[in-house]
């Protein structure tokens, strides 16, 4: 009699140890919240451009620009469970997965990531979801910047999909790009979300390589935050 594969359950213990986990109560009540209530009583229009840029199946890492609070809601409403028949495991920041909030989100599948020294188990946590088909959210700007300005990315992203990359798992980042038509977003403004086409990591695993993909990531980044920023009326310009 063969033996199971060993990554399901080599992903069970890490997941295990991160605690983290999508509740089969919570999840689909926090869908409800924000997609039927929040996101609709908070921005009379929604908009998502380019939709056809997100793949429908397999493992892929979404790379949004992060503007405000109101963008891992916007997210799961465009790329979410009723859009792809799956959820988005938000990489967070370690601070965020403190408290009440942290609670929360743990058990919405959110894991924590330091993207300047990203631990090895969140790491190959990353890596067993995507070798499952899942879809990743990682914010490589590393926080929200509430100001205009140029775009400048960790290397978590890059690092990941290239480990993921010497696992056999080849991931398509798809550049996000989110807009709001005011700043700070306010009750009935509009906002508006935009896919850039897949780009794929280099094979080389060299710093030289991952700098230059992050600097044609941000350039990719930037392009679809105007598009969306151009969509709810407030234009961005180019840096």
């Amino acid at each position: 009699m063969r033996s199971a594969s060993p990554l399901p359950a080599a992903s069970d213990l890490r997941e295990s140890v991160l605690k983290v986990g999508i509740d089969p109560f919570w999840a689909p009540l926090a869908m409800l919240v924000t997609q039927d209530l929040a996101l609709p009583l908070q921005f009379r229009e929604r908009i998502v451009l380019n939709p056809e840029h997100l793949p429908m199946s397999g493992p892929v890492l979404l790379a949004p620009t992060h503007r405000a609070r109101w963008d891992a809601l916007m997210l799961p409403m465009a790329a979410g469970r009723r859009v792809t028949g799956r959820d988005c495991r938000f990489m967070v920041t370690t601070t965020e997965m403190k408290g009440v909030q942290g609670w929360f989100l743990q058990r919405l599948g959110c894991f924590p990531v330091d993207q300047g020294r990203p631990s090895m188990t969140t790491l190959r946590f990353a890596i067993d979801l995507l070798a499952a088909g899942q879809q990743l959210v990682m914010f490589p700007e590393g926080q929200i910047k509430r100001q205009d300005q140029p775009i400048k990315l960790h290397p978590g992203l890059v690092r990941l999909a290239q480990l993921a990359q010497r696992r056999g798992v080849t991931v398509p980042v798809i550049p996000v790009g989110l807009g709001y038509s005011q700043a700070p977003p306010r009750p009935l403004s509009r906002a508006a979300l935009c896919f850039g086409a897949p780009l794929r990591v280099p094979d080389s695993s060299d710093r030289a390589a991952g700098r230059q993909f992050n600097e044609q990531l941000a350039e990719r980044m930037h392009a679809a935050e105007q598009a969306a920023r151009a969509a709810v009326g407030r234009p961005l310009q180019s840096f």
